[in-house]
């Protein structure tokens, strides 16, 4: 009976209950700042927010609301993040197969990789923006022209591909961890049975490993998509521009950027109470557009679970 009673005085353990409970609350304050923000953009920036807002190609003067409009900004960035995830999602997926398939775990090629890639993850935006402008712009495309014998500069200016190819850089770390811990969630059982069975590792890797690890991997594009889409320093220096009295229609071509408008508005505006309601709507749009494309990412991640499901 006392052994009974000395049971249930121990079974409340304090300790626990704490640190659960202040879990619980980081985490409610971090979903309270979430839906703060939040709530603040979407109420103050429905007032700007119409279909003309985001259907028009707006004059020079971005800060008059009855003419400004989004549409180049939208297809700007749509477009960039689009080129960006075609650039990082093969390199990345190729990296992160070498890392968890091929090398050895203790050899000075593979730690060097992880230290490249660790590094590059910690690495300022800014740092890739001026990156881009020295490597992409000045050499590689100054040299193309060269080789070209272009009269003007075509390649060797900011462009829309060498913006891209500046975000794949920063963004690959993503892609390279999330597609290496997918690749390691994989049960070695099924490599050894398709092994066992005559298949080479290369055929292993391509129709066993990979249709199982791609959910994973869709997961890192996912994140990639959400970092690039509205970052502004990798961009300043390599395609984006002030303004354009139309859409891009070549990758040579400078675009106009979502994140980069929100910058000129809260910068230069001359009478920033009359431009805030543009300035909500601009943010608003930008917040739109990255949930769309990572619904879009998220859709096809859950069908592909799904056929995979159904083949198991």
């Amino acid at each position: 009976m006392n052994a009974r009673k000395h049971f249930r005085a121990e079974k409340f353990d304090f300790a626990s209950f704490f640190f659960t409970g202040l879990t619980g609350l980081a985490t409610l304050l971090i979903l309270g700042i979430l839906a703060t923000i939040l709530i603040n953009i979407i109420a103050n920036g429905v007032r700007g927010f119409s279909w003309h807002f985001v259907s028009t190609i707006p004059k020079k003067d971005f800060f008059d609301v009855n003419t400004t409009g989004v549409l180049p900004m939208i297809v700007g960035t749509t477009i960039c993040v689009f080129v960006m995830t075609i650039f990082v999602l093969p390199v990345g997926v190729i990296t992160a197969i070498y890392l968890t398939e091929y090398a050895a775990n203790n050899s000075l090629v593979t730690k060097f990789i992880r230290a490249a890639v660790n590094n590059l993850a910690g690495v300022p935006s800014i740092v890739f923006g001026l990156f881009g402008l020295g490597f992409f712009i000045n050499f590689i495309g100054k040299n193309i022209d060269a080789v070209l014998h272009n009269p003007s500069a075509v390649w060797g200016q900011p462009a829309l591909i060498w913006a891209s190819l500046t975000l794949a850089i920063m963004t690959m770390p993503v892609v390279i961890v999330a597609t290496e811990e997918s690749l390691k969630a994989i049960p070695p059982g099924l490599r050894e049975a398709s092994l066992a069975l005559g298949a080479t590792k290369l055929e292993t890797i391509l129709r066993v490993v990979l249709p199982q690890a791609l959910p994973g991997i869709m997961t890192g594009g996912i994140l990639a998509v959400s970092r690039a889409a509205g970052e502004v320093a990798p961009i300043l220096f390599t395609g984006v521009a002030y303004y354009m009295a139309s859409l891009p229609h070549h990758v040579t071509d400078q675009f106009m950027d979502l994140g980069y408008h929100v910058f000129v508005l809260s910068t230069q505006s001359p009478n920033i109470e009359q431009t805030r309601p543009i300035l909500y709507a601009t943010v608003l749009v930008l917040l739109l557009l990255t949930f769309a494309l990572n619904l879009v990412a998220i859709v096809i991640r859950a069908r592909v679970r799904k056929k995979l499901r159904a083949l198991g």
